[in-house]
């Protein structure tokens, strides 16, 4: 999924009123409200302005004699909810669609398996990701439909080793001859552990830095202090991640406007204490390159855990001990990433696109994000593969897409929408974005849907109640979160954005429908394994999504 802590303020706010949060405050009150709401923001989001309408709603259907032919549905506003009768038409007699539990975790557990063999990911332009977009191909004419892979060149950085980061104390002899070498008896080096301890940040460059350079850290805080980044010129910088610190990009542009060698951020806001007891687990965060003139091809950029920060505060910039460092990534070029699909011809041109990302951070197998996504994405496509052959040639055009790039930038959906920009603008009816529309049962809070089209999230509204009726259990288990967002206020945080602002930017929006689901503390980081995968979650937005562009494309027909 997409980088919160490169958004505008404007993208903080539309986030948070979708997820029906308070959105007055500054830049850094606005992100750590997002990334830890207060007790009073959660009960806040459970007031009527949200969700809390369904039992109203529930009641007026119950309480009107036209039932039948009576659409009742929250329109979201700024100020909260309000209720609209938006339509007399009967609701449709809608054909919910079937999904294999079991069939999307194999497909999940099968691109899992094409991870890099000792880190795990799917990194864009990668094998990896190649061998993940060959793979959905594969499934997509599998599924009886004809299947393309396109490739676009994008900038990408490549990891040409595997990152070492480490700090040494030397032994008695002063000055040693060779600091923390064969011949400094007596030093004992630490070795931090590389996806557990510490991990690159996206785009970082290329940096050595042995213990004879005696290399300086400095504290620079939460990185707001001009006189410390000057005074880190030639060194290292350590930033503390807490809710007010500026984002990767910021952060990675001061460190080039300041020389530093490397920029260090110590991870003290997510997963803390979720994962591992008393501390807090880096993970993988991008920039947005086209901020940067040039790339600072000669910075490394790393995320510590808050013990490995707390440990070069205490023995380096506190202390007698070195850093050493050994970051080798190439951030100046291209590379090719992939994007297959899976298409149904349809009666007309008019198409419904599925879409999720298939590369995943680097540094972990990316079980959520967004290998559920994409599992979920591969299931459609075989119902609807079976549909097809069942009720015949639909009156739409249906495409199953995976994105890679998306974790860089979006940058698979936005080459691929640009490509055929003229196709779209002419054709998209709707496009459905799946990522990490996956539960943790543990920590369950169900899954959100939302669009910016208002006649297709009031089917969405109907389809749902018949999913409540159909499947007790699912619904009563997993809650579904449902909003109608204005075009402006889509976050730009995934692969449905270049669908909904870049298919006309100077026109109509495109229409999209979004599923994110909740639970995952593991986001961007080596423990987003299969371990917690929970298929059954899957089933919820596959089929109140699925059945509705089943009923697009064939109507009623049984």
């Amino acid at each position: 999924m997409g980088d919160i802590d490169k958004w505008t303020v404007e993208q903080l706010k539309r986030e948070l009123k979708m997820r029906g949060y308070p959105v007055s405050g500054n830049k850094a009150e606005l992100f750590e409200r997002l990334n830890n709401p207060a007790p009073d923001d959660e009960q806040e989001k459970g007031k009527p302005g949200n969700d809390g309408y369904v039992s109203i709603i529930r009641a007026a259907f119950f309480q009107t004699p036209f039932v039948p032919y009576l659409t009742v549905f929250i329109l979201m506003t700024a100020g909260g909810g309000v209720i609209s009768f938006l339509t007399s038409e009967p609701v449709p007699d809608y054909e919910l669609i079937d999904f294999d539990t079991d069939r999307s975790r194999a497909f999940a557990q099968d691109l899992v398996d094409l991870g890099h063999p000792e880190w795990g990911g799917r990194m864009s332009g990668t094998i990896e990701e190649a061998a993940a977009a060959e793979s959905n191909k594969q499934n997509f004419t599998d599924a009886g439909m004809g299947a393309t892979i396109e490739t676009f060149s994008v900038p990408m950085f490549e990891i040409l080793a595997e990152p070492i980061l480490r700090m040494c104390q030397t032994g008695g002899i002063i000055p040693p001859v060779d600091p923390c070498g064969i011949s400094d008896f007596g030093s004992d080096i630490t070795e931090f552990t590389h996806r557990e301890q510490f991990v690159i940040q996206g785009y970082s460059g290329t940096q050595q830095i042995n213990f004879a350079q005696n290399v300086a850290v400095i504290d620079l805080g939460n990185g707001s202090e001009d006189s410390d980044w000057d005074s880190a010129s030639g060194g290292v910088g350590l930033v503390w991640g807490k809710g007010d610190v500026s984002g990767n990009t910021d952060l990675f542009l001061r460190a080039q406007e300041s020389d530093l060698f490397a920029l260090i951020i110590v991870n003290e806001r997510q997963n803390c204490d979720d994962l591992i007891s008393g501390d807090c687990v880096p993970y993988f965060k991008s920039v947005d390159v086209s901020r940067f003139d040039t790339m600072p091809a000669g910075i490394a950029f790393l995320m510590v855990s808050k013990t490995v920060g707390e440990t070069i505060s205490e023995e380096i910039i506190n202390g007698s001990q070195r850093l050493g460092l050994d970051v080798r990534v190439d951030n100046e070029g291209t590379r090719d990433v992939s994007v297959p699909c899976g298409v149904i011809p349809g009666l007309t041109d008019d198409m419904i696109i599925f879409g999720a990302h298939h590369d995943t951070v680097y540094n972990g197998p990316g079980a959520v994000d967004d290998t559920s996504g994409t599992a979920t994405v591969l299931e459609l496509a075989t119902q609807f593969g079976a549909l097809y052959n069942e009720l015949g040639t639909p009156e739409y055009t249906i495409k199953f897409c995976t994105w890679g790039g998306e974790e860089e930038g979006l940058f698979g959906s936005k080459a691929w929408v640009e490509a055929h920009q003229e196709e779209l603008k002419d054709h998209l009816r709707i496009y459905f974005n799946l990522d990490m529309n996956h539960v943790d049962t543990e920590r369950n809070d169900g899954v959100t849907l939302f669009g910016n089209s208002e006649e297709d999230v009031i089917h969405i509204y109907n389809i749902r109640e018949k999913f409540n009726e159909t499947y007790p259990s699912l619904a009563s288990k997993y809650d579904t979160k449902l909003s109608l967002l204005d075009s402006s206020d889509m976050p730009y945080n995934s692969d449905h954005a270049p669908f909904v602002f870049e298919i006309d930017p100077d026109g109509e929006y495109g229409k999209a429908l979004v599923c994110y689901g909740s639970g995952s503390s593991e986001y961007h980081t080596y423990l987003d394994s299969m371990d917690r995968f929970n298929e059954e979650s899957l089933a919820v937005s596959g089929i109140i999504y699925g059945s509705y562009a089943r009923w697009l494309a064939w109507g009623t027909q049984t």
